[in-house]
């Protein structure tokens, strides 16, 4: 039974004073699309450009969850080539750096899960470490292909891994294109600026707050409201506890918006060979 977590665990301040990231250039990029955002104040309000920002958000949100996430770092379903290039291109047009970078960074991560070798600990680096410093540092521009030895083998993603920048510039040049500077603004500022944060709360806020049902040998912890917001990606104890199962909302009432759609896509049969959670963990 889930028990809820009334007290943080002790954040290691010493080590986490050591991790302080370097000013570079897409750390300037990071804060000046932050300051940058004011620039809603100089566009005339619609709810239109709202909607815009939603859109934006949920498509990118679900390309990092079904794809950034269970596809490329856990290999939890199949897709033929295409579908897996358009996946990884919708994805990192999220500014979130490259697809072979995410899933080579996410694996060892669960290799070592709040352990000393765990790039991003809020249990021993701090929340602010774990939320942006350590994607903001260069400490890790540098992965091993070897770890994502199963992805290097194909070209295109080693093409829009090594130039990752094509893709936010590619969506960004057209929401201008298409409706101006409140599209820009709206369309992309603003919903890569949510998404970001949505997303790093899974790294940060995972890990601190929230219910334990399995005994896992990190923090991680399940999380209805992240669950919420990051479609499905909060229930991150059952996740950590079987990381190769494409569902991670086990119980019927835990939302997994990421999965269901999953689901409807492979009734069409872009979707294969969804790999299951193993029944006698879901009890």
């Amino acid at each position: 039974m889930a028990q809820t977590t009334l007290e943080r665990p002790p954040v290691l301040t010493d080590r986490a004073a050591r991790r302080t990231p370097r000013l570079t250039l897409m750390s300037a990029l990071f804060f000046a699309m932050h300051v940058s955002v004011a620039a809603v104040f100089l566009v005339p309000f619609a709810w239109k450009w709202v909607l815009l920002a939603v859109a934006a958000y949920a498509v990118r949100m679900f390309a990092i969850t079904a794809g950034y996430h269970r596809y490329f770092s856990h290999r939890t379903y199949r897709l033929g080539r295409i579908s897996q290039f358009i996946l990884a291109f919708v994805a990192q047009s999220s500014g979130q750096k490259g697809v072979l970078w995410w899933a080579a960074n996410h694996r060892e991560h669960h290799r070592h899960s709040d352990e000393e070798e765990d790039h991003h600990s809020p249990l021993l680096d701090g929340f602010w470490w774990s939320h942006l410093g350590w994607i903001l540092s260069d400490q890790y521009d540098k992965f091993d292909p070897k770890v994502v030895s199963d992805l290097e083998k194909f070209p295109e993603l080693r093409f829009i891994d090594r130039h990752h920048w094509i893709c936010p510039a590619t969506l960004g040049t057209g929401l201008f294109l298409a409706w101006g500077w409140p599209g820009f603004i709206w369309g992309y500022l603003v919903s890569t600026i949510v998404l970001y944060h949505c997303t790093f709360t899974i790294n940060s806020l995972a890990h601190l707050w929230g219910t334990r049902r399995f005994p896992t040998q990190d923090g991680s912890r399940n999380n209805w409201f992240l669950a919420l917001i990051t479609f499905g990606e909060g229930w991150h104890n059952n996740h950590h506890h079987y990381q190769y199962s494409c569902r991670q909302g086990v119980r019927w009432w835990e939302y997994d918006l990421t999965y269901y759609v999953l689901r409807l896509l492979s009734f069409v049969g872009i979707v294969r060979d969804m790999r299951p959670w193993r029944p006698a963990d879901g009890e």
